[in-house]
């Protein structure tokens, strides 16, 4: 029979002998006091925002990286000549047609003015390309140059005007890209993702009343989350990307939350009960697997912490923060909500059939069920099919840095990166966008220093992949031997990551040995090598922590060996599903172009291990509130066939929408300029939509079909020593 949402009469609840649990006396109280708790609510969002405001948040993407080739050269450098180590950029001069050297003019006028900028050191000598058509120069900061802030490139500007009134066009390359770029706006993103829901939700819910309330609930919670982590960030500086991924993961499982506890609500609504009890029933219920989801995905992304990278640590925390504000909201703002609301969660329907629960046993979501029953073993080979085909691309995956080649086409880095890699002449070509700097340590040194100049810049010549090498100089106090290596390929390409560890592995090394000296790498490109490195080996670290701490959650909740190495297991095939995808798009380029790309790109080093956590918790999200309603039925029928079937009947229909929600809101934030959040939206709404559907729709049942009794095995030693936690 079609759910229907006309009016029953009032159910009594059933006493309860050990009494009403905490959540249900939090949900009963917020019913009867909604408007203090929205109040309340709206008081928070009001501090946080103007908190957030008022510190001054900082956001930087800076690494550290101790003990690495690029820290320790970088420290030897600044010990030994600190104007080497000073922060430096390049300005690029260009035309299309004659020589720049016809506007000599304005472009000495130009450099006069470039040396007179604040915080300029100094300005190098000009080079310029074989066809004279492209000239640099690189100028020295004797502050970090993202400390300037965006608006020195009004100055940049400013400076190079009279060049630019000569027709040279203008540039800006190497680090001062960090400040050259159009800082990242994802409003746009955020609107499109909140209109997506709220139409989702409509057509969801079939209702406005009830597709406001989550939506507005969400909203509530986002703009308090990312108020306290504005907060957070006041004092502990976050990467720029925190506050976007906090938004993101906010909004999703903020508009989720709220949407579990909406439809349990209008069930028992349905099924008559009065408001207040419906509200602490739902709280009890749903809100329990609400918190444990919410505990789950903090968990997954605080392991982040454990890579010892203090950035991708404290993006975890950006995002379990929001995390944290939403799931309180749900808790609290959502049946204060719901409380007001009451029986008028049906106001000004769209369509007759709502979504809610059905406990109907001829409904479509039981003959679903009793379809996979009937043919576990087909369904679940085809859904293993289906995601190993998505994951198949996964192992050709090279993680490597997003380097301006990526930019938006006719952008000043994008230009600037151009001239240089397309022009001939020392100092130009594709490597010249990511050098090297080779720093020898000669406090040692057995052989006299011009011997080792002349070793080092033969064996520099005569490796493969190299383009070209200055000579290499000692530095003033005779304590260092410096010299620049550019390689014939780009920043971001796999063959100059090969070129690093050739000369990190064999060719300084072999030269150097026996002469007391040791060889150092540094520089930007360096700095990204060895931070792509670094993730890589400790990925497999984050991987095992998320895997087992899931695990042992999961294992006390459902008090189950078997139903949580399923869901683990599972949901590495989703986070597996998910990676191919990315490697297809990005790094393959199939679609790119959709998505604003202007070509492949290598999978940015931190962004798998951001994925995992994220996707890991999410996807445990839907795994909770399946088998919370599979394991309530199971302790009371111990019939697993007629809890799978019921599980799913009561929840499929939920969790499909949930997904389509979630998966629209991370689309939307898809058409980011910022290439790193396109890559984590795509990727973590395939993974939802992968999840929501193929794995808990498809293959979960069929493995809790094909198990039996199996599925709730659990050592009686094993059931006395853990503590128990209801779902």
């Amino acid at each position: 029979m079609p759910v229907t949402s006309a009016p029953a009469p009032a159910v009594t609840p059933p006493p309860d002998a050990a009494g009403p649990s905490v959540l249900h006396r939090t949900g009963a109280f917020c019913a009867r006091h909604p408007m203090w708790v929205i109040a309340a609510w709206l008081l928070l969002m009001a501090a946080a925002m103007l908190g957030r405001n008022a510190v001054g948040a900082t956001y930087s993407d800076e690494v550290s990286l101790p003990g690495s080739h690029t820290q320790t050269g970088a420290d030897l450098l600044e010990g030994s000549d600190p104007a080497l180590a000073d922060p430096n950029g390049k300005v690029v001069f260009h035309v299309d047609s004659g020589k720049v050297s016809g506007h000599g003019d304005a472009l000495t006028d130009s450099l006069g003015r470039l040396s007179d900028l604040p915080h300029v050191a100094d300005v190098s000598a000009p080079v310029t390309s074989t066809d004279g058509a492209t000239t640099y120069v690189t100028l020295s900061f004797d502050e970090d140059i993202k400390s300037l802030g965006h608006t020195y490139v009004d100055r940049l500007d400013e400076a190079t005007e009279p060049a630019r009134n000569a027709d040279v066009r203008v540039g800006y390359g190497g680090d001062l890209n960090t400040i050259a770029r159009e800082p990242a706006n994802d409003r746009a993103a955020e609107a499109i993702g909140v209109v997506t829901a709220a139409v989702a939700l409509l057509v969801a819910f079939g209702s406005v009343a009830a597709a406001l309330l989550p939506l507005a609930t969400a909203l509530v919670s986002v703009l308090a989350g990312l108020g306290v982590v504005g907060i957070v960030a006041g004092s502990l500086t976050l990467a720029t990307s925190a506050p976007t991924l906090a938004a993101m993961i906010g909004l999703g499982v903020g508009i989720d939350y709220a949407l579990f506890l909406t439809t349990r609500f209008r069930q028992d609504v349905m099924d008559g009960y009065d408001t207040e009890s419906a509200v602490g029933r739902t709280t009890a219920s749903s809100g329990r697997a609400v918190l444990v989801a919410a505990v789950t995905v903090a968990v997954a992304l605080l392991s982040l912490y454990a890579c010892g990278l203090s950035m991708i640590g404290r993006l975890g925390l950006a995002a379990t923060l929001a995390v944290a504000v939403t799931a309180l909201a749900a808790l609290t703002l959502v049946p204060a909500a719901l409380g007001l609301v009451g029986r008028r969660i049906d106001t000004l329907k769209v369509r007759r059939r709502p979504v809610a629960e059905t406990s109907g046993d001829d409904d479509g979501w039981h003959r679903y069920a009793g379809m996979i029953a009937r043919h576990p073993w087909r369904f679940l080979v085809a859904g293993l099919a289906v995601v190993a085909l998505c994951a198949t691309p996964l192992f050709s995956m090279r993680l490597g840095h997003i380097d301006d080649g990526a930019d938006p086409a006719g952008s000043p880095t994008r230009n600037a990166y151009d001239w240089i890699a397309d022009a001939d002449g020392p100092g130009f070509g594709p490597g010249a966008n990511g050098t090297f700097t080779v720093v020898v340590d000669l406090t040692g040194a057995t052989l006299p220093t011009d011997r080792i100049a002349d070793d080092l810049a033969d064996a520099l010549k005569g490796t493969e992949g190299v383009a070209g090498a200055t000579a290499p100089r000692p530095t003033q106090d005779g304590r260092l031997l410096v010299t620049t290596v550019t390689p014939t390929t780009g920043p971001q390409t796999a063959e100059t990551g090969g070129l690093f560890e050739t000369l990190t592995d064999h060719t300084l090394p072999a030269t150097l040995k026996d002469t007391g000296t040791t060889a150092y790498l540094t520089g930007s490109t360096t700095g990204q090598l060895e931070f792509r490195d670094t993730v890589t080996e400790r990925l497999p670290l984050i991987i095992g922590i998320v895997l087992v701490c899931a695990f042992l959650l999961l294992m006390v909740v459902f008090r189950s060996l078997v139903v949580p190495l399923k869901a683990v297991l599972l949901n590495l095939l989703t986070t597996g599903a998910s990676y191919g995808v990315l490697v297809a798009v990005f790094q393959w380029g199939w679609g790119d172009g959709l998505l604003g790309m202007s070509g492949p790109v290598p999978i940015e080093s931190y962004v798998p291990m951001m994925m995992f956590a994220i996707v890991f918790g999410l996807s445990m999200d839907y795994e909770i509130f399946l088998l919370s309603r599979i394991a309530e039925e199971w302790h009371t029928s111990h019939d697993n066939r007629r809890a799978v079937g019921k599980g799913l009947s009561l929840t499929g229909r939920v969790i499909t929408c949930a997904a389509l929600i979630m998966t629209a809101v991370f689309l939307s934030f898809a058409g980011s300029p910022t290439v790193v959040v396109k890559m984590l939206a795509l990727g973590l709404a395939i993974s939802v939509i992968l999840d929501a559907t193929l794995v808990r729709l498809v293959l979960v049942p069929a493995l809790m079909f094909l198990l039996g009794r199996g599925n709730w095995w659990l050592p009686r030693w094993l059931d006395r020593l853990l503590p128990r936690l209801r779902v």
